[in-house]
């Protein structure tokens, strides 16, 4: 029992250290990470968290396989409502519980939809051909055969490789997609799927272009749009479903304020030729991936969806301000910012730096976080390798969150340079840097919030002699 306690008091105590040097003492840059707001939080280790809620639709019916779930069926039916709402769209699937998970479940969905009308003795196939965008010009790894990809798509019998083609590039910036070049290779190569979206992602994509040179083919493919990195922009930096996509995936906790789950949204219509798609999208989700969809996580994510539908606008438009800030700060400061210049050298949440004639991109990356500036390298387009990476990528979007303007993210360019070409030693410069930032905005205020803080917290631990210690040792340990 001693060595029982033991570990338990020491893994509080580094979960404590760990929380606080996260949460108050770092500038957190990580372009794939956010802190959820305290309500967030509470949502995620409220009673559903232990729960299950398996369903499928037999015979029209949405049929539950497990008694006491009427609060959860009713969160999930109100957070598709309000994600149909943010992506003004007619269809949307909640159980994913990853952006890697979500385009998985499109893929299996994409086997299974183009093999519904094989005939008697037809061989049962795999995608032919998928268009996607080059790993190594910031594809992202789920979307690759190495990843998601990897068991729904044909080889190639003269390679071996799966038949997978890239976006063409253009020489000036290989961020952005050639599209003159883009209409000859689709229509030479005539893939059934067509991924955009990107892990390091400067600029917007093309799916407009796409949409215009294949909306004519029979049949022509179907347009999936990866904005895991970008969810959180979706409207001020593309509308997807308007420019022509079929299928927009992601993960709920980069630029978005949610926990770390997935989500598929959809235009198919019940009147859409690919309407059967929708089907085999959802018995792909379930039973097809997931049983339980953890249901603490999804309750999180409806309350996080509620701040995105109510402050969306004011924090869109200050985090790519806040991201062009940074950018050009760094541009200034002599650091050498990737990206097309004329566009602010981003769109996004994102600021990607070419670091090399500093030294190795690994190091550099770690020799920040030692300054308490958390990114991470960055393999450009022109690298061999990850684990020689030249780059550094970086993303506003939770700093913009704690409150950071421009005028902030300037300064805050000072320092990474001083980090990156002088070598200095700024981790206490950068902790009472970051004091100024510790209020969460876009959400509840904390007057409001507390509250209902206290509320949830105390209806998760009942016990009042549990409350009553917990209260003494918070007014003790501060």
């Amino acid at each position: 029992m001693q060595e029982f306690i033991e570990k338990i008091m020491h893994l509080a105590k580094r979960i404590e250290e760990n929380n606080i040097w996260r949460g108050r003492e770092c500038i957190n840059l990580i372009p794939s990470e956010t802190t959820p707001s305290p309500l967030v939080k509470l949502c995620e280790i409220s009673d559903p968290a232990g729960r299950y809620a398996e369903h499928r639709t037999m015979k029209g019916k949405e049929v539950y396989f497990y008694q006491g779930i009427g609060f959860i069926h009713d969160v999930e039916e109100e957070l598709r409502a309000e994600m149909a709402r943010y992506f003004d769209c007619p269809r949307v699937e909640l159980r994913p519980v990853s952006g890697q998970m979500a385009n998985e479940i499109i893929f299996k969905a994409m086997v299974k939809y183009i093999n519904r009308d094989r005939k008697s003795g037809e061989v049962f196939r795999k995608m032919r051909l998928v268009m996607n965008n080059d790993l190594t010009k910031g594809g992202h790894l789920s979307s690759q055969p190495m990843g998601a990809l990897f068991n729904y798509v044909e080889e190639d019998p003269g390679t071996g490789q799966e038949r997978v083609v890239n976006f063409p590039v253009r020489k000036d910036c290989p961020y952005k997609t050639d599209t003159d070049k883009l209409a000859d290779l689709l229509d030479r190569q005539k893939p059934e799927l067509v991924v955009f979206g990107k892990s390091m992602f400067l600029h917007k994509e093309p799916v407009e272009a796409v949409r215009g040179i294949i909306k004519d083919w029979q049949p022509r493919p179907v347009i999936m749009y990866d904005m895991a990195h970008v969810l959180g922009l979706y409207g001020v930096l593309q509308e997807p479903f308007k420019e022509g996509a079929d299928i927009v995936t992601g993960s709920t906790h980069k630029t978005f304020f949610g926990p770390q789950r997935g989500i598929i949204a959809s235009s198919i219509t019940k009147d859409s030729p690919l309407s059967s798609l929708w089907i085999d999208i959802k018995g792909r989700a379930f039973p097809g991936s997931t049983s339980n969809h953890h249901l603490g996580t999804l309750l999180g994510l409806l309350m996080a969806t509620y701040e995105m539908n109510a402050f969306k606008t004011d924090y869109q438009n200050q985090v790519r301000k806040n991201a062009r800030a940074l950018a050009r700060a760094l541009n200034d400061a002599g650091i050498k910012v990737e990206g097309d210049a004329s566009e602010g050298f981003t769109e996004t949440h994102q600021v990607v730096l070419r670091v090399s004639e500093h030294g190795n991109g690994n190091e550099l990356a770690q020799r920040l976080e030692d300054n308490n500036i958390i990114t991470n390298y960055q393999a450009l387009p022109d690298d061999a390798s990850f684990l020689e990476a030249s780059g550094i990528r970086m993303g506003v979007q939770e700093m913009t969150r704690y409150g950071m303007k421009e005028k902030d993210f300037e300064i805050l360019a000072g320092h990474i340079k001083d980090v990156l070409a002088n070598n200095a030693k700024i981790k206490d410069t950068v902790k009472a840097f970051r004091q100024k930032y510790l209020q969460m905005q876009y959400c509840l205020p904390v007057e409001q919030a507390a509250p209902l803080v206290a509320r949830i917290f105390s209806s998760i631990f009942p016990n009042e002699r549990f409350i009553e210690l917990l209260g003494q040792r918070i007014n003790k340990t501060r």
